[in-house]
């Protein structure tokens, strides 16, 4: 007899990350005789505390294939809810909503976090002896989940479209600077990133022959706000311009920054930015050109547009997706789908699985040996990792009446079971 599937999403969204989605369906729906209904928990696990499940298996085929280009997680939901070991009566909802609805499959599409709250369910359900599966598939831009061996994962859904952002991005941005330095002779730019720096590293991959006069500040790298005065300074005497990439997890001090339920900084509900305190910094030492700095700041477009999305990501988020079922049905509770890259000069994918409390929390960084000599600037090794997860085409986004046209499922819930439910983290 069938079990019922329940697919859900936390954390940042992505291009690519209902791609994933409809991977997971996918997958599902090939196994007919092991997988039953499909709902979509909305908003993440916040969805299942509250029993807010969406019937995907009653959603139009359309609908389920517009998914491959839907970018960000407007479809079924997002969500940045912490399940704190501590929060009991969490875990025995989730439990007693999935036994209500006849659930034996459950898939976490997310970051370290995420495969955190996966691991925690799948965990007290085998203790509690309940049939219940957990898989997780990988999802964040930061590209932080993993080891730093890259054996784990070689790299995350999502990541490989932030970089074609960036490289496109810094395209553009150093042709204003090329024509405005006369005045604005420095364009500071803050990407996301709160404590690794594989997405600033990506704006290499726009200027790969290094004619731009470009510096990219990491987390990595150890500097901090003192230094750049002399730094961008020394690029303004050789070239009379600077751009500078910076993290927005780049040390400045305090910028009034808020945290999110995860403990994470919220730099985008903080009370100033890094790119502003950076460009307050330079122009009150001075630079050694006339003009002043200016800044800019990247937002959620860098995670949430379609037309920045890879080819190879898209395909990957797909694949990835549907192999989490094979991994479900081949190998059982407490794994998570993985990408890992084959041997050789030709770029090769392959998808595996790894136990989940191995990626649980995990936090990679970009490897040291990535860093250039001046710590300015990411290494040609990084360039050969990172350029072919950004593709060579334009996703084909579907249009109608001139306007972009994304998937949309219909509001269909399951009829609720279980009493009314007040997450934990939202009381008091």
């Amino acid at each position: 007899m069938p079990k019922n599937v329940v697919v859900a999403q936390s954390g940042g969204p992505s291009p690519v990350i209902n791609s994933s989605l409809k991977g997971v369906i996918d997958g599902c729906r090939s196994y007919p005789d092991l997988f039953g209904q499909l709902f979509g928990g909305w908003h993440g696990i916040e969805g299942v505390l509250k029993e807010e499940l969406i019937d995907i298996s009653v959603q139009p085929q359309r609908e389920i294939d517009l998914l491959a280009t839907t970018p960000a997680a407007g479809v079924i939901g997002t969500c940045r809810y912490k399940l704190k070991v501590s929060q009991a009566q969490d875990f025995d909802r989730i439990l007693q909503v999935f036994k209500a609805h006849n659930i034996g499959w459950f898939f976490y599409i997310g970051g370290n976090d995420s495969m955190d709250t996966a691991h925690k369910i799948g965990r007290l359900a085998k203790e509690r002896g309940m049939d219940l599966i957990v898989t997780g598939v990988p999802k964040t831009i930061d590209n932080d989940v993993g080891d730093q061996e890259f054996k784990l994962l070689d790299h995350t859904p999502g990541y490989g479209s932030v970089s074609r952002y960036w490289a496109y991005y810094i395209q553009n941005a150093n042709e204003e600077n090329a024509g405005a330095c006369t005045s604005d002779p420095v364009l500071v730019m803050q990407v996301m990133g709160r404590k690794t720096g594989f997405i600033p590293a990506a704006a290499r991959l726009g200027d790969p022959d290094r004619r731009m006069p470009m510096q990219i500040y990491l987390p990595e790298s150890g500097y901090t706000l003192e230094h750049m005065p002399d730094l961008v300074n020394d690029e303004l005497k050789r070239s009379g311009r600077c751009l500078v990439v910076v993290s927005e997890g780049f040390d400045v001090g305090s910028i009034g920054e808020k945290h999110d339920s995860f403990g994470h900084i919220d730099y985008a509900s903080s009370e100033n930015t890094v790119a502003q305190t950076i460009i307050n910094h330079l122009n009150k030492k001075g630079l050694a050109t006339r003009g002043r700095a200016a800044a800019t700041v990247s937002g959620q477009d860098q995670r949430d547009t379609s037309i920045f999305g890879s080819t190879v990501d898209l395909k990957e988020a797909y694949e990835v997706g549907r192999h989490a079922a094979q991994v479900a049905v081949k190998a059982g509770t407490g794994w998570m789908a993985t990408i890992l890259r084959k041997p050789g000069s030709r770029y090769q994918a392959f998808y595996d699985h790894v136990p989940l409390d191995k990626v649980a929390n995990s936090e990679r960084t970009l490897p040291l040996n990535w860093l250039s000599k001046s710590k300015l600037d990411v290494t040609d090794d990084y360039v050969r990792y990172a350029r072919p997860l950004t593709g060579e085409e334009w996703p084909k986004i579907v249009l109608e009446n001139g306007i972009q046209r994304f998937a949309r499922f219909k509001m269909a819930f399951a009829d609720k079971k279980c009493p009314p439910y007040v997450p934990e983290g939202h009381r008091g």
